[in-house]
């Protein structure tokens, strides 16, 4: 798998986030959450192209989620899927006064791999917003309209049998899930995670996954 290793820049990820604005801003989402690390760089990103007019900055929300696990070979920077989720970091609700309730909530990471990561992520998510809107006496068969709408943003989707589902509508929703590439299943390393970005740009642009032409 190494040798298919794909550098992707900053430029790209810029890039990609600009390109899919627009299909976002027919979801009207009315908070981000970010799962980290891979999320927290396009979920900021991606804010500056959704802002609005007159509109109130989209609120941006942490959750850390582990699903890699380091190879054990030395000298190896590439990561093999684990087996189990690990929630490392969710939200505080009463904290953030945070109300999911009635909300369009996009769900924000880098990229749809085994999609266990995201699966976890909505269903947690979903669990939460049902438990406040329990909590408020709100009675989502007879309330449909309060019920939160969820939708997600990755920038690759790999091309690959995913060991985990997200719900039939979402997946047939462009403007719900919504990846701004679909790619093959290769090692996609993001400028984020690289320790010389010199070189990263270097070989992003060596591979055509630098700045693209609309």
């Amino acid at each position: 798998m190494s040798d298919d290793k794909q550098y992707i820049s900053y430029n790209n990820v810029h890039q990609l986030c600009q390109e899919s604005a627009a299909r976002i801003k027919k979801f009207k989402p009315d908070l981000i959450i970010a799962i980290g690390g891979g999320g927290f760089i396009p979920a900021r990103i991606l804010r500056t192209f959704l802002k609005e007019p007159n509109v109130p900055t989209i609120r941006i929300f942490a959750i850390i989620l582990s699903l890699y696990e380091d190879l054990t070979t030395v000298g190896s920077e590439e990561e093999t899927p684990g087996v189990t989720v690990k929630r490392t970091q969710w939200i505080d609700y009463d904290q953030c006064k945070l109300d999911l309730v009635g909300k369009n909530v996009l769900i924000v990471d880098e990229v749809d791999d085994t999609r266990t990561t995201l699966h976890y992520a909505l269903s947690e998510l979903e669990k939460d917003a049902e438990e406040q809107a329990k909590a408020k006496g709100i009675d989502l068969e007879k309330q449909p309209e309060m019920k939160t709408k969820f939708g997600i943003f990755v920038l690759h989707d790999k091309l690959k049998p995913k060991k985990a589902d997200l719900p039939a509508d979402m997946l047939s929703d462009d403007t719900r899930y919504i990846a701004a590439r679909q790619v093959p299943d290769k090692w996609y390393a993001y400028p984020w995670e690289s320790t010389d970005i010199v070189y990263h740009t270097k070989r992003a642009m060596e591979q055509g996954n630098d700045v693209f032409l609309p």
